[in-house]
């Protein structure tokens, strides 16, 4: 028998108000819009996000990003209480920093931020043409292991957006697609596993997670794999696309340490913007990557995905298209993590899909977040390569290391001709690089 029900709002109200006193919690929009006056393009970021840790310390926190891309220029301003938290509602969405809030209720929010560094406004309405969805909506209805802790993650991907901004004293209209969401829970970035009272908690997550992972994909030994010390398990790639068919699409992978190879988090796209699929069977790889020399690692700015469920095969490359915004949150000093970088550029998509019968063709824009928990022993990375029959039989090691400074090959191949390589250089500062 067929599934004919009608897909519903998964959301309460209770789900998008604020969730105090939860460890930490957020509520984020991004956008593509154009300015009607000077018929100029933009990406926005805004968030608001509140922590709260016993027995009486709160902290609170703005941020805003602002990609001109016309000019391929960016106006960023990042705001924090270590005092206070947001202001808020009781029985409705409704949270403010200063002058700046987010409130509504689905389907329709407004969005207010002030940028006073850079003389920018925005005054910003929302209106969903999306189902609300959690993040791993049938395996743990939007539950997700962070350490010992564990947070829960809703998202809308589409919207219709339109309001005014002003810049430096001038209004202009603007109007164009966005996304909403919103995510709370009991975990730390500082102290991940400072959280034993969740632990219980969260490993049932992580076993969910893990059987619906492995009940959701193809399992095959890999050709190639690569790891590296940036892509540790508290770090994550994220990307919103909105695809000129109309579908768009959320992908959220939570690292592992794999830097190329399986994906351990999900691919959730929709077509009309009420049923959606999610690939668990996803693999990806960086095509290009872009150095961070302040904080010595390496992040995707050519992002390529594989995905499939069932007769559903999805191909993608995402590309960055300008410059990005490296935002730190320095943690105290003494920590073996250096601070969470949150790395943010605007960018295209483009790629195919097929269902069995039809070959689509995929454009559109895409908004691109890596996010690191960086280690103060910087970049060190590990790839292997596998040669598999009928192909051949062998292995090569490449190690590359900023700790030791040095980078070490090895290729061993038994077939079909034996063969031994090893190969050890001195690294310097100048090698690294994109």
């Amino acid at each position: 028998m067929t599934d004919t029900k009608e897909p519903v709002n998964p959301w309460t109200s209770e789900d998008e108000r604020e969730h105090f006193p939860r460890v930490i919690e957020w509520w984020g929009a991004e956008a593509f819009f154009k300015s009607a006056e000077d018929n100029k393009k933009w990406s926005l970021k805004t968030s608001l996000s509140e922590w709260f840790s016993k027995p009486d310390n709160y902290g609170s926190n703005l941020i805003l990003t602002l990609f001109d891309l016309a000019d391929n220029k960016h106006f960023d301003y990042y705001s924090r209480s270590d005092t206070d938290k947001l202001k808020s509602a009781k029985d409705s969405l409704n949270v403010a920093y200063d002058d700046s809030f987010i409130k509504g209720s689905y389907p329709n929010y407004e969005v207010h931020f002030k940028d006073p560094k850079n003389n920018i406004e925005l005054d910003v309405k929302y209106h969903a043409e999306s189902l609300p969805r959690w993040v791993a909506q049938e395996a743990t209805n939007g539950l997700l292991p962070m350490g010992f802790g564990f947070f829960r993650y809703g998202f809308i991907p589409r919207c219709s957006i339109s309001g005014t901004m002003k810049k430096e004293g001038k209004i202009f209209n603007i109007d164009g697609k966005g996304y909403f969401e919103h995510v709370w829970g009991n975990f730390s970035y500082t102290d991940p596993l400072s959280n034993v009272l969740e632990l219980k908690n969260s490993f049932s997550v992580y076993m969910k997670l893990f059987v619906w992972w492995l009940c959701n994909r193809k399992i095959k030994f890999p050709k190639s794999i690569k790891l590296s010390t940036e892509n540790n398990p508290l770090g994550y790639d994220w990307v919103w696309a909105l695809l000129d068919n109309g579908w768009s699409l959320f992908y959220g992978n939570s690292l592992f340490w794999v830097m190329k190879g399986p994906a351990a988090g999900p691919l959730i796209l929709t077509k009309d913007g009420k049923a959606y699929t999610e690939f668990w069977d996803v693999n990806f790889q960086y095509n290009k990557t872009k150095y961070a020399k302040k904080y010595d690692f390496y992040y995707p700015s050519e992002l390529a995905i594989t995905a499939q469920k069932g007769n559903e095969k999805l191909y993608l490359c995402f590309k960055m298209s300008a410059e990005s915004r490296e935002l730190l949150l320095r943690f105290p000093p003494g920590k073996q993590f250096l601070g969470f970088v949150i790395c943010e550029v605007p960018g295209t998509v483009e790629g195919h899909y097929s269902n069995g019968n039809e070959k689509i063709n995929l454009t559109g824009l895409c908004k691109i977040e890596p996010q690191r928990q960086v280690l103060s022993i910087g970049h060190n990375s590990l790839e292997l390569d596998f040669l598999l029959p009928p192909e051949g039989v062998g292995a090569s090691l490449d190690f590359d290391s900023h700790l030791l400074m040095r980078e070490l090959f090895t290729k061993i191949q038994l077939a079909p001709r034996p063969s031994f390589k090893f190969n050890v250089k001195k690294l310097n500062k100048e090698d690294f690089s994109d």
